[in-house]
């Protein structure tokens, strides 16, 4: 599981709007009609990651989830976390 690199950080936040990438890790923001959607919509996030085994860093503010994935134990940004992110784009929302 190798770390990836800044160019496949860059193209990965290009190709995937919402995602930025950055030296702590991919971060995504979600923003949602109340509380009760944002902490639905992160109960569904951290089911699907614990199958996965994989669990990202997640603070919710009100109607603003924020979502931040990095691989601790590799130092960085893996192919782990971008499938992650895939993953939790296709949740659907309220």
């Amino acid at each position: 599981m190798g770390v990836l690199n800044d160019a496949e950080l860059a193209a990965f936040a290009a190709d995937h709007p919402g995602w930025s990438a950055g030296p702590s890790g991919l971060e995504g923001e979600f923003t949602f009609a109340d509380f009760t959607e944002a902490f639905s919509f992160m109960t569904r996030i951290a089911l699907m990651a614990e199958r996965a085994n994989h669990h990202p860093d997640m603070s919710i503010s009100w109607n603003r989830l924020t979502v931040r994935l990095v691989t601790h134990s590799a130092g960085g940004v893996t192919d782990t976390d971008t499938a992650l992110a895939v993953a939790i784009d296709r949740i659907p929302r309220p």
